[in-house]
């Protein structure tokens, strides 16, 4: 009887630990690598005015786009003015040209009474939005590019370890019964 909550016990043990180490794959998946590979760049709600659907903390995955194929009621990225690093997320809600007569997008917040101010041009565009994910900007915030692919890196390796470590421990455990079990037999 002993033996078997012993065994429950570790069996309990090991699931919760699959879980564990699936959930961080997932939100690493989630903040680093699917951007990284799909060639987009995870961005994070700073402000409420993209609010109820994307309240402040969501990360915002921004795929690069086409200016001419984005359309009205997309949700884009774009830098406040060129050239800077400073970018905002709003909504798509008309096209226009600016006052050279380039095309542009007109932009607005979800929770805003009213359009943004300046209109948008193609070179401002960072991306439209491939998906989001409410709270992990938080934790896309506190790492910078070079320190998101180091932790990947880190990240992986120790998972993968860990993995091997459990799939190991597992083995050796099953096979520590398989070899009670055939003494108890002997003995019989």
């Amino acid at each position: 009887m002993h033996k078997k909550m012993g065994r429950s016990a570790s069996v309990v043990r090991q699931v919760l630990a699959w879980a564990v180490l699936l959930g961080a794959l997932g939100l690493l998946a989630v903040c680093v690598a699917i951007p990284k590979a799909g060639g987009a760049t995870p961005y994070t709600i700073l402000t409420g005015s993209m609010q109820p659907k994307f309240p402040p903390g969501t990360l915002v995955v921004a795929k690069p786009t086409p200016f001419d194929d984005i359309n009205i009621g997309d949700v884009v990225t774009y830098q406040l003015n060129s050239g800077k690093s400073e970018v905002v997320t709003h909504r798509v809600i008309g096209r226009t040209k600016d006052k050279e007569g380039r095309p542009a997008l007109i932009t607005q917040g979800d929770a805003n009474r009213t359009p943004d101010p300046k209109v948008v041009i193609a070179k401002q565009v960072k991306g439209t939005m491939w998906y989001s994910a409410p709270k992990l900007g938080r934790v896309s915030n506190l790492l910078n590019q070079s320190q998101r692919d180091l932790v990947l890196s880190v990240v992986v390796i120790g998972l993968f370890g860990y993995a091997a470590f459990m799939f190991v421990g597992s083995a050796v455990e099953r096979r520590k019964h398989r070899h009670s079990h055939d003494r108890e037999e002997a003995a019989l």
